[in-house]
């Protein structure tokens, strides 16, 4: 295995009236709240999904399947940090993330602080180390017609000494 790896995660959630909505392990004031088995953190499952795929562990679904009713509800902490426990026993360790959030209201800007010092947390790394940002969908597809949020998240893994 190399010194470095990088991993790219995705995830999106249907917008719905009736369901919180929690971005980063933050619960952000909305109308609408993304629909999920879990607590349907888009944030969180893109970046559990970046690290899973840095070393070619899956994803989150053959991790955490939807149709396990022991994740119904879960809080999406748990699934970040088993993958970061499992980064870990490998040999490797977090050197830093990005991410983007999509979603066409609320505006994210309010939040983005708590996001990141959560996520480093959970990563076991500097807030430094940890990049959320926001855009909106500009009414365009799904996000912009707000039916949808999404985010991405890319990391870099760096082999521990």
């Amino acid at each position: 295995m190399s010194n470095f790896r990088i991993g790219f995660g995705t995830d999106i959630h249907r917008l719905v009236a009736g369901r919180p909505l929690m971005i980063g392990g933050v619960a952000v004031e909305s109308e609408l709240g993304a629909e999920g088995h879990s607590d349907a953190d888009v944030l969180l499952h893109a970046v559990t999904d970046a690290l899973l795929g840095a070393l070619a562990l899956g994803d989150i679904g053959s991790h955490f399947p939807n149709s396990d009713e022991r994740w119904h509800n879960s809080e999406s902490s748990v699934f970040l940090r088993f993958a970061v426990g499992l980064i870990k026993q490998r040999g490797y360790a977090v050197a830093n993330v990005d991410t983007v959030i999509d979603l066409e209201t609320p505006k994210l800007r309010p939040y983005i602080d708590e996001m990141r010092e959560n996520l480093a947390n959970a990563l076991e790394v500097e807030v430094n180390c940890v990049s959320v940002k926001a855009k909106s969908g500009e009414q365009v597809d799904a996000v912009g017609q707000q039916a949808a949020i999404r985010a991405q998240a890319i990391v870099l893994l760096s082999k521990m000494d």
